[in-house]
């Protein structure tokens, strides 16, 4: 199950990718996630395609750990487009059997909201893949520090999203770890109805809990015992500087989003 979560999971490289700042990643996504949003005609979702495509050989990352990451929303992708396929109205009718009607404009409205999906998911996880999680934390603090004129706690926000990114992958192993010893105490999690299912997935979700709340209380004595504090004041031992490389990078994002917002005007 690890292996199918990409986020707070990091791969070590020698790409471009990996070698921005991450604020200048922080940014770049941003732009990117409304660019795709903009897409409206078969040329902007090419174009997202290809751009997507070109990005992920860049980071030098194998193709098969993207796929993997997309295995836990296929049932999402699933029902968003059969959704759409039962309930999209449109003029060129491909199929009717009683109350059912099937649309061509339905399956085209489904299929171009799975994709976009599926972008957004890739480009996304590109950001969590060649970054790791302290620095993501800290690019997001630097962003966010004219927020504290606002009295918005940026430091402890920045901490709670490090320590989010960081446990995920330990909260999942150790899920897999119950999981497996369950099944080695008998536990049978297949051929059972959805009611059954639901119950014995209740042995899992306690003992996680359990160890969840240990591990949070013992990070936060071990924060304590460090004298943390809220964050506010510390130094760090690297600076965060844009080269000419993250200068790039946004300008390409930028540009990103210009292009689509005119395929859109074009489009509509």
């Amino acid at each position: 199950m690890i292996e199918n979560v990409l986020v707070g999971q990091f791969v070590e490289t020698s790409s471009v990718f990996h070698r921005l700042d991450p604020r200048s990643k922080l940014i770049s996504i941003f732009c990117i996630v409304i660019a795709f949003f903009l897409i409206d005609n078969a040329a902007g979702y090419l174009l997202a395609g290809l751009f997507v495509f070109g990005c992920i050989t860049l980071s030098h990352i194998p193709w098969r750990i993207f796929l993997k990451g997309l295995k836990p929303i296929l049932f999402i992708l699933s029902f968003t487009i059969v959704y759409h396929i039962l309930f999209t109205k449109g003029e060129n009718l491909l199929f009717h059997y009683g109350i059912l009607s099937i649309y061509i404009e339905g399956i085209i409205s489904g299929s171009r909201l799975v994709v976009r999906i599926i972008l957004l998911v890739l480009i996304t996880s590109l950001l969590t893949l060649t970054t790791k999680p302290l620095e993501l934390a800290y690019g997001f603090e630097v962003l966010c520090k004219p927020l504290k004129k606002l009295r918005f706690p940026v430091e402890q926000f920045s901490l709670m999203l490090a320590i989010t990114l960081r446990f995920i992958p330990t909260i999942v192993m150790e899920l897999d770890k119950i999981i497996e010893a369950q099944k080695a105490r008998g536990v049978n999690f297949e051929d059972k109805s959805l009611m059954k299912k639901v119950l014995s997935y209740i042995p899992i979700i306690v003992p996680l809990l359990f160890t969840s709340i240990n591990r949070a209380e013992n990070l936060a004595n071990a924060i304590d015992a460090r004298a943390y504090g809220d964050g506010s004041g510390r130094t760090r031992y690297k600076t965060l500087r844009f080269e000419t490389r993250d200068y790039i990078a946004m300008s390409i994002s930028l540009f990103m989003v210009g292009t689509f917002l005119i395929l859109k005007m074009l489009g509509g």
